[in-house]
């Protein structure tokens, strides 16, 4: 969607997707913009219930039927699991995409670990192609006057014909862009001070592992400390989406982290993006 600035005033129901790495605010402004009347649709959030609800489920129970007492009392059905996510909260989504590494220091074997990453691939291409859905559901069911999708980190990686198109077709596009190379510094430093698990690219994944393993004198990925790797690809995986994220920039407008940071409500926030749409037609 494309607009000029009246347009986009006049837009009586706004659907917005915001696109941009972890880190650079796009859960901060959804949550701030639930109490303005907006639905805040969080793409993990439906991968988490809705499709990865029951590889998540099953992975927990094998861990629990490792310990004697808990097997008990699954097979007897004496006890139930169930996954607790929530929008602040996706510890079980990250839990199921887990680190590449040593089993024994919390990692994943390497089939084990793209088995995953293929399970969560599928996963947010489904919750994609729900958007338009959700749209309907949030106006006509929930009463809602305008929608924001939240979107993983991972987006840009996932190579789906239709996909993006989709989004454009349905809501604007808004890419927060790291601001400037003190503020890259900054969230990849966060990032590693704090290892998570993160979606790869399989041509990226292996290209990488190929030189990481070759530089830390190890043979196999289950050699690897999960949390070494994960710090180490961090900054190579975050300078390889930013073309990435340019490119689907193009069908949309672009702030900075900064511009965003600088939104305290809902006015700030259209005014932002008045002056993105400003700012591309000059």
């Amino acid at each position: 969607m494309k607009f000029d600035v009246e347009t986009f005033r006049r837009w009586d129901r706004k659907k917005v997707t915001l696109l941009g790495m972890s880190g650079v605010g796009k859960t901060h402004i959804s949550s701030m913009l639930r109490a303005h009347d907006w639905f805040h649709y969080s793409g993990d959030y439906r991968i988490g219930t809705r499709y990865l609800d029951e590889p998540i489920l099953d992975m927990i129970k094998a861990r629990a039927m490792e310990v004697p007492f808990l097997r008990e009392l699954l097979r007897r059905d004496w006890i139930y699991i169930r996954n607790n996510i929530k929008v602040s909260d996706l510890g079980p989504v990250l839990s199921f995409v887990g680190k590449l590494g040593d089993p024994e220091r919390g990692g994943l074997e390497l089939e084990t670990f793209r088995r995953h990453q293929a399970l969560y691939r599928e996963a947010e291409i489904a919750a994609m192609r729900d958007v338009p859905d959700f749209i309907r559901k949030a106006q006509e069911i929930y009463g809602y006057r305008h929608f924001v999708n939240d979107v993983g980190g991972s987006l840009c990686e996932l190579d789906e014909p239709g996909i993006i198109e989709l989004l454009e077709a349905h809501t604007l596009i808004l890419y927060i862009k790291v601001t400037d190379a003190e503020e890259e510094q900054k969230l990849i430093r966060r990032a590693q001070s704090d290892p998570k698990p993160l979606y790869y690219r399989p041509d990226f994944l292996d290209e990488q592992l190929a030189i990481y393993l070759r530089e830390h004198g190890l043979n196999y990925a289950a050699e690897m400390d999960p949390d070494d790797f994960t710090r180490w690809v961090f900054p190579r995986l975050f300078h390889s989406r930013i073309p990435r994220y340019e490119a689907i920039a193009k069908r949309g407008y672009t702030v900075t982290s900064q511009e965003v940071s600088g939104v305290r409500d809902e006015q700030d926030f259209l005014a932002l993006i008045e002056q993105a749409i400003a700012r591309e037609a000059e």
